[in-house]
């Protein structure tokens, strides 16, 4: 379990001098308002062993609006970048590397699943998982630092409790 925490903790990490780097905030979001996708990491599912699969997406405003889908496990991930802009509960999706262009429906919602705050849909996304989950405390910009964000995700592994 602690190698699934260190997969998380380089998740995290990234994420975290992503936001702080782009001058992100979580901009007062709530249910039912599209800005709840922006800031806050956002998993399929959390690790239950070093070879168990997590799928990562988190997208940051700030003065450039980046994110990242990111599948990984403790041995092996990959991952890929994006650009975007939003529009109502639209986000218009530039990945540089491939220049490849598309229109990603999101939205996000309190829910009570997999013991999970929030759930998130993407629609049209071509990367990445179609559900994603988060939790209270993982809002990217809103902590000091990354051992603090790492601590309230780790909390929710199934060995924490």
């Amino acid at each position: 379990m602690k190698k699934a925490l260190l997969v998380l903790g380089l998740v995290v990490v990234c994420a975290f001098a992503l936001v702080r780097w782009m001058g992100g905030s979580d901009g007062g979001a709530s249910d039912g308002d599209t800005r709840l996708v922006f800031n806050r990491l956002w998993v399929d599912r959390l690790p239950q062993g070093p070879k168990d699969t997590a799928n990562i997406f988190a997208a940051v405003t700030g003065r450039e609006r980046m994110g990242i889908f990111q599948s990984t496990s403790t041995w092996k991930g990959s991952y890929e970048l994006f650009e975007h802009t939003a529009s109502g509960d639209k986000l218009r999706v530039v990945y540089p590397h491939t220049d490849e262009k598309e229109n990603v429906k999101v939205r996000a919602w309190t829910c009570g699943e997999d013991d999970m705050d929030y759930c998130l849909e993407l629609s049209g996304a071509s990367r990445g998982v179609k559900r994603y989950h988060s939790q209270d405390g993982w809002e990217i910009g809103a902590v000091r630092s990354p051992q603090e964000l790492l601590d309230r995700v780790a909390s929710r592994l199934p060995h924490a409790k």
